[in-house]
């Protein structure tokens, strides 16, 4: 199983461990496009401060991220798992689960990423700001710059099992299963069901939306289940004490869709 995560902008304040390296990032296949990113992001976010947080999105507040990106290189790093620490991966706490349960999570889990393009959980980079909705000057909008190197990495990397896809649209954008892949990928969304004047509502809760996913994917690990498609995958859901409402693709060549229905907030 593969479970594709979008990244989070919440990240550890500093790395703590050696320089950027590379060359021991996963997904080799993704190293050209990585350097070219990173050093468009590097460059500008050293030569004007103000012209790299407007290209960035960032407020006034936060230009002490930009001074971040221009050390990318030199930077102390964390594996990508210790380095996010927004809402999604607080519900997974990944440093909490036990020995065995921590080997299957970085085999399955692929964090995607502006800068990166996609890493492992135990990748080690350093701190950074750039999002899949930033259109760099030289670049061009990155969720499209990623697309070719994606359609030529990604299938190896999604193996012959059940591709999980918890990726927001921004993150989706940058690599679309086709063909037998899609046809094992699943991709999730967490509706808020609730009754008005005695009518159910549902509706996307964004904080709770990636907290359920987080949680999801906890569960899943814990139980090393290993469902083959997404039909399995349904039915260990289930199991495991989610509702959850799938519809299969209405043609070849498209993922499934998989509802998650729930009736608490937390």
């Amino acid at each position: 199983m593969l479970v594709l995560l979008p990244p989070s902008e919440g990240k550890a304040a500093s790395g703590r461990g050696a320089s950027l390296k590379p060359e021991s990032l996963s997904l080799p296949g993704l190293a050209p496009a990585r350097a070219a990113v990173l050093d468009e992001l590097v460059e500008l976010c050293r030569a004007d401060e103000e012209k790299a947080r407007e290209v960035l999105g960032l407020s006034v507040g936060l230009a002490g991220e930009v001074g971040k990106n221009a050390e990318l290189r030199t930077a102390g790093t964390r594996p990508a798992g210790e380095l996010y620490t927004g809402v999604l991966y607080d519900a997974l706490d990944l440093a909490s689960l036990e020995a065995d349960v921590r080997r299957r999570a970085a085999k399955s889990l692929l964090v995607f990423s502006g800068l990166w393009g996609a890493v492992r959980i135990g990748d080690r980079i350093p701190p950074y700001r750039c999002s899949m909705g930033v259109k760099l000057p030289g670049l061009g909008a990155l969720g499209a710059y990623w697309r070719a190197p994606m359609e030529t990495v990604m299938p190896e990397a999604a193996g012959s099992g059940l591709v999980l896809d918890l990726r927001s649209s921004a993150y989706a954008a940058a690599w679309k299963p086709a063909g037998e892949v899609a046809a094992r990928t699943a991709g999730v969304r967490v509706l808020h069901s609730q009754l008005v004047g005695g009518v159910e509502k549902r509706s996307v809760v964004s904080h709770f939306n990636k907290a359920t996913k987080g949680r999801l994917v906890r569960d899943l690990l814990v139980a090393g289940a290993r469902p083959k498609g997404p039909a399995q995958l349904v039915e260990v859901l289930r199991d495991l004490g989610y509702a959850v409402e799938a519809e299969a693709p209405a043609r070849a060549g498209r993922p499934w869709s998989l509802d998650v229905v729930v009736t608490e907030i937390h």
